[in-house]
C-alpha cells in the first residue's frame, strides 16, 4: 500500500503549512517517502502542477516521472469502474463529466488497481454539482484519507533546525 497525493496536498502544502522557504523537511519527508516506496502521485496532477509556474511547478520537475506515477495496464479497467461508479449516482452530467476528465477520477482509479491510499484536503459534500474523491473513494472502496493523517499514521518528524 502507497499512498497517492491529490494535487491539492502540495498547492496547500506550499501555500499554507510547509513553504518551501520555511519548512523543507516536509520536502524532504515528501522524498524520502518515494525513494522507499510509500508516496507518490500521478502524472496528471504532476501535469498541473508543472502549470502552475512556480516553485511547486520546479519541484515537480526534478521530483519528475520516479515520484508522479504513469499509467499502466490495470488503469484501464479500473478507469471503467470509476466511471461507471460516477455514471449511476444522482451527480449532474456536467460534474460527471469534469470528473472523469480532470486527475481526481485518475488519482482515484489508480488507487482502486494498486490498493492504494489517496490523500486529498477535499471533504466530502452531499451536492450534485461536483464529484469530491472522499466520496467517490467511499463509493468505490478506496481509502482516503487528509495528509495530516498521513503525516500522523507514518510518524513523520519535521525537526527544527539552523539553516545552512
Amino acid at each position: 500500500m502507497a499512498y497517492l497525493l491529490d494535487a491539492n496536498v502540495f498547492i496547500q502544502a506550499k501555500n499554507l503549512h510547509y513553504g518551501f522557504d520555511f519548512c523543507p523537511a516536509f520536502w524532504d519527508w515528501l522524498a524520502a517517502q518515494n525513494q522507499g516506496g510509500q508516496v507518490f502521485s500521478i502524472e496528471k496532477v504532476e501535469d498541473e502542477l508543472v502549470g502552475l509556474g512556480d516553485d511547486l511547478s520546479q519541484w515537480a520537475q526534478r521530483v519528475g516521472a520516479r515520484f508522479f506515477l504513469r499509467p499502466d495496464a490495470d488503469l484501464i479497467p479500473a478507469l471503467r469502474q470509476v466511471a461507471l461508479w460516477a455514471s449511476g449516482r444522482t451527480y449532474e452530467p456536467a460534474a460527471v463529466r469534469l470528473f472523469l476528465q480532470v486527475a481526481d477520477s485518475y488519482l482515484i482509479a489508480h488507487a482502486l488497481a494498486h490498493g492504494d491510499v489517496v490523500v486529498t484536503h477535499e471533504v466530502s459534500s452531499a451536492s450534485t454539482k461536483k464529484i469530491k474523491i472522499p466520496d467517490a473513494c467511499l463509493g468505490l472502496g478506496v481509502k482516503c484519507m487528509t495528509p495530516f493523517q498521513m503525516l500522523q499514521t507514518e510518524r513523520a518528524l519535521f525537526m527544527l533546525g539552523k539553516r545552512a
